[in-house]
């Protein structure tokens, strides 16, 4: 574990954040990070020093929604009813992606590609609950029996795709959701 930051190391980064986070909400998925320290009044080197990489900054703005969905998914996998558990999970993860393009970024990659181990942490936290969750649904008999973590994965990652270029994605979250969950429920078949 490292030593915690100085307070003005930790403000250093707290800007930094702020400044990606806005660059992110007016469109610049790009985050080149010469651009942001410009863009925060602070120098290159400070903003190397917290994030060595674009991944390492996306991730870290990525952070408080992927421990948000963590423990979403965790109190899905543990809903007294296991549809609903699975309704929980999939609204909760295409909120989170409609809502924060970094995240959006992190989940739609592959744990390889990680530069935080946090980052793989709560990947494989998400995953223990959506499993519970999946599994729970599959064996009350509610879940398509052939659906698989990948499949469910894709079809998030395509349904949240088809919100984001959609008019008001907001306003047809719940219509799409809805599609979603018709296609998965095992009396669907």
């Amino acid at each position: 574990m490292s030593p915690p930051l100085r307070a003005d190391a930790a403000r250093n980064r707290d800007h930094v954040l702020a400044t990606a986070r806005s660059a992110m909400a007016e469109g610049d998925l790009a985050l080149q990070l010469n651009d942001i320290a410009r863009r925060a009044g602070v120098g290159v080197g400070t903003v190397y020093r917290h994030f060595p990489t674009r991944r390492a900054l996306v991730e870290a703005l990525a952070d408080s929604s992927f421990t948000t969905l963590v423990e979403e998914a965790h109190s899905a996998s543990r809903h007294d009813v296991a549809w609903t558990g699975v309704e929980v999970l999939l609204r909760a993860l295409l909120l989170a992606q409609l809502t924060d393009p970094a995240f959006t970024e992190v989940i739609s990659t592959s744990p390889d590609q990680d530069a935080a181990a946090g980052t793989t942490a709560h990947r494989e936290q998400f995953r223990a609950s959506t499993r519970t969750v999946l599994e729970r649904a599959q064996q009350a008999g509610s879940l398509r029996p052939d659906l698989t973590e990948d499949d469910l994965h894709r079809l998030v990652c395509g349904t949240a795709f088809a919100l984001r270029i959609s008019e008001n994605p907001t306003d047809r979250l719940d219509r799409y959701l809805r599609v979603l969950l018709d296609g998965i429920h095992a009396g669907r078949v």
